[in-house]
């Protein structure tokens, strides 16, 4: 029995919503871990030098499983599209790894909650989907909770809010990354999709990442081996939550993530979460669980 398999067996005769809510929990958990690592290496080196060697180091982790299945298996159908998403994306990467150092982990992550607010705007106006009431609702009880998160800040001004907004920006860049995924899986395996994400980021932050290149150390080397481990794992296991049970049944567990990176954070750089990051990033969530369990009765329906 392979170890995927093995995996997979612990959850057999489990309830698929328990099942989509703890691989989510984990998911969510092995991102925080990710994150973590990311930020303590873009302190160490510059940002998009630790964007190329992260994504270089995922398509080592991916390269056995590419080999074994055959390259061509991995060929794409939309070259155009995957390259568009690996710009977005990237940009989007730049931005956010910009900020990352400057902002404590529980900060930035209750501000990435906004991201699938941005997602249902962004299907609104490129992909023609309608904005009922409910959509406008769950949108605007978001960015209530952005200004909840981010309010204390703009009293201060100057570079705590100067960094907020740059990290806020990247939620729309991913958020279009991820409509461009969307759209992709007409033509695409979403292992090719993930396999096309990797290689184009590589590809596009390499140019920036020789201009500032400094030799990494040798326990540099290790965080990123473990980068590109973490990241793969993360997206199977929430793969696999979006498999098992309805993306909605997963929200409720997102507000963990604030959890995970508000342990992480304290106890790695010592970052303490102020109640109003919780307060903003609970009342995105509940909004964001809002309009999935609402857009799931309107489907069923």
């Amino acid at each position: 029995m392979t170890r995927t398999n093995r995996t997979l067996a612990l959850f057999a005769g489990i309830n698929p919503a328990i099942q989509g809510m703890v691989l989510a929990a984990m998911a969510g958990f092995t991102f925080a871990l990710l994150n973590t690592v990311m930020r303590k290496l873009s302190l160490e080196m510059s940002s998009a030098q630790a964007l190329f060697l992260r994504y270089g180091f995922g398509l080592v982790v991916m390269l056995p499983i590419i080999l074994q299945q055959g390259v061509g298996r991995y060929k794409t159908n939309a070259l155009r599209l995957q390259l568009s998403r690996g710009l977005i994306h990237t940009a989007g990467l730049i931005v956010w790894i910009t900020a990352l150092p400057q902002l404590p982990l529980p900060y930035t992550t209750a501000l990435g909650f906004t991201q699938p607010i941005f997602i249902m705007l962004g299907a609104a106006l490129f992909l023609g989907e309608t904005m009922r009431g409910p959509r406008w609702i769950a949108t605007c009880l978001g960015f209530l909770g952005v200004i909840i998160i981010v309010g204390p800040r703009m009293q201060g001004a100057g570079t705590d809010l100067h960094y907020s907004l740059v990290m806020l920006s990247s939620a729309p860049l991913f958020a279009g990354s991820f409509l461009l995924a969307k759209a992709l899986t007409r033509h695409d395996a979403p292992t090719v999709i993930v396999c096309w994400q990797a290689l184009a980021v590589t590809l596009f932050t390499l140019p920036l990442a020789a201009l500032d290149w400094q030799a990494p150390t040798t326990a540099q080397w290790f965080w990123f081996l473990l980068s590109g481990c973490l990241g793969s794992l993360g997206h199977w296991l929430l793969t696999r939550a979006y498999a098992v049970a309805d993306i909605s049944t997963a929200q409720p567990v997102k507000f963990l993530d604030l959890v995970w990176a508000s342990m992480l954070g304290y106890l790695v750089f010592s970052d303490v979460p102020s109640p109003t990051t919780f307060a903003g990033g609970a009342v995105i969530v509940a909004a964001t669980f809002w309009i999935a369990r609402h857009e799931r009765r309107r489907k069923q329906e």
